[in-house]
């Protein structure tokens, strides 16, 4: 679904790959037999999209075709698969060999005795029990003694985890759209059989670039949740040149979508962080600047908070530093690190099994890891890539297209513009990333859907003001830019 969305923001239509899908499918079938009786399991999402389009090219193949939709017409979920269905039904049967039935109780649901069954159900869409009619059409599917062949993926089959937590179809072959899943990976051959990759036609950009349809990852709220339950953030950072950038941080991640974002800074900037909003909760801090002193308040604050944001307007006194490995030595909540705690961190200090984001721009990069960034976006992407390859963190590098990268993968991000290098916008990115993790996003799906958030927001941002807008004029356009339109 994600890469789909993406696609058709580049304007790849959704028919486009459906009929793709279907056309590829029907071929593969006609690779495995002659022409011969083909049943078609149909569900009433993309998946029985993807049947429908394949039932048409077998029957121009001289195919026999039974076509179960199981469930009503008018619950099809997509336009898409929808419109094909309607291409079906105005075939006529006395011209072709189409046979259409749609089922809405289990107990029409018999062994069609054909010499291919099709698997056309549920696909990605799996998730825990398998309800009826669906789980008896599984049941027939597997007493079949015909070939089965699963579209995308077998019912059943967690497309993520590859486990089975109730039925599964037991396909022979499956013909896989794109890439394989994850889910097909890990399953037992025993449900994928033979397991076949086909190109529907989506580009590379659509998976490797960050697009609207990763927006797709975000997770809906409980409705029965309450406060504190969507994500508590603590932001360290502030010092006497710098009030607005935790602030800014803090109500980024107060846009992400997160319950609570706390402040913890020197007593000398406090009120005026309290001044920007308040949302915001302020803890001070005794001294000038953050300090070694400070370290056991701030990781009794930590404990109680779901991601920990440092480095925003922090400072880099030797306290501070000292104080900076002192924090990412013994904290034990995902921690993003961004602008002077970058400079000031020892990477080989981390924690155990901490989960870390770096969210570097060139200079910083070069100090965290004594490494040039190259111009060339190929070359950029090897040495992220390369920097990241088996270790526990993942970094943004910042630039006018954003390269993520964790253990060796990498996502690129390419919305944001010009106006976005005025002061601020990165404190807003790493409470956006922030929040994220908050919310349970792992650190690198947290830092590249950040990233184009917050770029989205700033091309929205310009859209409203040109280049004149401000980092607190972006954090206005955050939620909007949170949509998926």
């Amino acid at each position: 679904m994600v890469v789909d969305a993406n696609a058709e923001a580049m304007g790849i239509s959704r028919s486009s790959l459906m009929e793709n899908a279907g056309c590829s499918l029907a071929q593969k079938i006609m690779e495995i037999t002659e022409p011969s009786g083909v049943t078609i399991f149909a569900g009433i999402g993309g998946n029985g999209g993807d049947g429908f389009v394949a039932a048409r090219h077998l029957l121009n193949s001289g195919f026999k075709v039974d076509v179960l939709l199981i469930g009503h017409p008018c619950q099809i979920k997509s336009v898409e698969a929808r419109n094909n269905w309607q291409v079906l039904e105005k075939i006529d049967s006395l011209l072709s060999a189409l046979r259409l039935r749609v089922v809405t109780d289990s107990s029409q649901i018999e062994d069609p005795g054909s010499d291919v069954v099709v698997d056309a159900l549920l696909g990605t869409g799996t998730r825990g029990r398998i309800k009826e009619p669906f789980s008896t059409a599984v049941d027939v599917i597997n007493r079949s003694k015909g070939i089965k062949v699963a579209v995308d993926i077998p019912s059943g089959i967690n497309p993520l985890t590859g486990t089975v937590s109730h039925k599964a179809v037991q396909a022979d072959y499956t013909i896989t759209f794109h890439r394989k899943k994850t889910g097909i990976e890990k399953a037992s051959s025993k449900y994928v059989g033979y397991v076949q990759v086909c190109d529907i036609g989506i580009p590379l950009d659509a998976e490797v670039c960050t697009g609207p349809g990763d927006l797709i990852r975000l997770q809906e709220r409980d409705i029965n949740s309450h406060k504190g339950q969507n994500g508590r953030v603590l932001v360290i950072g502030g010092g006497q040149d710098y009030s607005g950038a935790p602030a800014l941080a803090a109500l980024a991640a107060l846009g992400s979508g997160v319950d609570i974002s706390v402040v913890v800074c020197p007593k000398i900037v406090a009120s005026e962080i309290r001044s920007f909003s308040p949302d915001l909760i302020v803890k001070s801090l005794p001294s000038h600047a953050i300090l070694p002193s400070d370290v056991d308040k701030i990781l009794k604050l930590a404990a109680n908070m779901d991601s920990v944001i440092m480095g925003c307007g922090i400072g880099t006194e030797e306290g501070t530093r000292v104080a900076v490995n002192q924090i990412v030595k013994n904290i034990r909540k995902p921690i993003l690190l961004d602008a002077d705690a970058l400079k000031l961190v020892d990477l080989d200090q981390v924690g155990k099994g901490l989960e870390l984001v770096l969210t570097p721009h060139s200079s910083e990069f070069k100090t965290v890891f004594a490494k040039s960034v190259p111009e060339n976006l190929e070359d950029k992407i090897d040495l992220i890539k390369n920097i990241t390859l088996k270790k526990s963190f993942t970094v943004v590098l910042k630039g006018n297209t954003d390269v993520i990268s964790f253990n060796g993968l990498f996502k690129l991000n390419k919305t944001g513009n010009p106006g976005m290098t005025v002061g601020g916008t990165g404190d807003c990115l790493a409470g956006l990333v922030g929040g994220l993790m908050a919310q349970g996003h792992p650190g690198f799906e947290s830092a590249f859907l950040g990233a184009y958030i917050n770029g989205r927001a700033g091309d929205q941002a310009i859209i409203e003001y040109g280049n004149n807008f401000t980092a607190t004029q972006l954090l206005d356009f955050i939620p909007q830019a949170m949509r998926l339109d």
